[in-house]
């Protein structure tokens, strides 16, 4: 074999490397993305869980009789710590964003808890935490589907199954939230 066809198949190899480096350096990358914009969503998620006691406490204070609600918040906050993968994350949470709702909707029932300012700090914070998972879930599908559309993209598709890189799930609003976020806030004078 000639020396120059020696060095031109060792080029062909050579530049094959780089760009199966290159794929997979790409997809590690957004894979990690996804990894840590889905930490952001945790820490977010483990500040509303630190709320909800103490909200539960203080509506105790004033509606301690409605055993019902304040446990059905306990439940689905626990079951939302204890969840385990996005799309069980997500159901739970979901779920706990239902409980949280019917809570925070018994202060209409009670004008005192409605005027108490530890409840009134609480709602705002719980309300400001609310909006910061919003943005962080968008921002992890955003990554997820940036990933998704990367891996089964051509040619990354011909390798990142053989290389480990699985399709990532979106972090969904499941239906009860749909429904709970669906319908507009009544104002009443």
């Amino acid at each position: 074999m000639d020396i120059s066809a020696i060095w031109i198949v060792l080029g062909v190899l050579a530049v094959l490397a780089i760009f199966l480096i290159s794929i997979y350096n790409g997809l590690v990358g957004l894979r990690n993305r996804c990894r840590q914009a889905f930490g952001d969503i945790d820490v977010q998620l483990k500040q509303r869980h630190d709320l909800i006691p103490n909200l539960v406490e203080t509506v105790k204070g004033y509606a301690g009789h409605e055993k019902g609600t304040l446990e059905a918040v306990i439940k689905a906050r626990n079951s939302a710590i204890s969840a385990q993968g996005t799309p069980g994350q997500a159901a739970a949470e979901g779920a706990l964003t239902g409980a949280i709702g019917r809570l925070i909707a018994l202060s209409e029932a009670y004008p005192d808890l409605k005027a108490n300012t530890n409840f009134q700090q609480l709602q705002s914070e719980l309300s400001d935490t609310e909006n910061k998972i919003a943005a962080s879930r968008r921002f992890f599908n955003n990554t997820v589907s940036e990933y998704n559309s990367s891996r089964e993209s051509f040619p990354a598709v011909l390798f990142a199954a053989s290389f480990g890189f699985h399709p990532e799930t979106f972090f969904n609003l499941d239906d009860a939230e749909r429904k709970a976020t669906a319908a507009p806030p009544s104002v009443k004078f």
